[in-house]
């Protein structure tokens, strides 16, 4: 089986940071590319951030010199640091990952459960 657990969510004050982690476990060779999306109450799941493989990142442009999105591939685990946080960040964090799995060394796409982050004073 394969997992992709999130961590880092929880309660922040506008302006303030949170760093929020996504790591995958199971039997993995390893991890190809990395997203992390967003969902707020009544809205659509939106894209934030993407990193390829080979470390290159692309964002929405809400998040553009906001949050930075990073991989640590010995650890299988992406990053999604948030700065300057705004009430309307409020939203369920998602990791999408594209997994190398074992045996077969296919690629395939998996969700993570999500991590509650809200900005609020």
């Amino acid at each position: 089986q394969v997992q992709l657990v999130e961590s880092g969510g929880g309660l922040v004050q506008p302006g303030g940071s949170l760093r929020l982690s996504c790591a995958a476990s199971g039997s993995i060779l390893g991890i190809n590319a990395m997203g992390w999306y967003r969902q707020a109450p009544g809205k659509e799941r939106e894209l934030v951030a993407v990193i390829s493989s080979g470390g290159g990142t692309n964002y929405a442009d809400f998040a553009k010199g906001r949050f930075t999105i990073s991989r640590d591939n010995a650890k299988n685990t992406v990053y999604l640091q948030m700065n300057s946080l705004k009430p309307e960040d409020t939203a369920v964090y998602y990791c999408l990952g594209s997994v190398i799995t074992i045996p077969t060394r296919g690629i395939y796409d998996y969700w993570g459960q999500g991590t509650q982050v809200t900005v609020s004073s």
